[in-house]
């Protein structure tokens, strides 16, 4: 039998914590959340009661990027979604956060 290369070590290490992880032993391994659900910017906006150009503002998103998300053009990555989601849940927070940088 060859011998093996580090990186056919490191493929098997991955395969194995894999396994393991699929086995239901969750402490081998990394995982990732990713967020898969789709964000509806303009409901968001909406529902705080924003023009695009107050939220755009607000909140330090481009005007353009924004009005590319909401017309469809393009959409928010997975940062960009997690930042949107905690706007939804947290507008406030969020804007005392965005303040108390921007004041520092």
């Amino acid at each position: 039998m060859s011998k093996l290369t580090e990186a056919d070590k490191s493929v098997l290490r991955g395969a194995e914590q894999a396994l393991a992880h699929a086995r239901g032993k969750k402490e081998t391994g990394r995982t990732h959340s990713v967020i898969t659900a789709e964000i509806d910017v303009r409901a968001i906006r909406k529902n705080l009661g924003m023009t695009q150009k107050a939220f755009a503002e607000t909140y330090g998103v481009p005007l353009g990027t924004l009005k590319n998300w909401e017309g469809g053009h393009r959409k928010p990555d997975g940062a960009a979604k997690a930042y949107l989601l905690v706007i939804n849940e947290r507008p406030n927070v969020v804007r005392k956060a965005l303040s108390t940088a921007v004041a520092a």
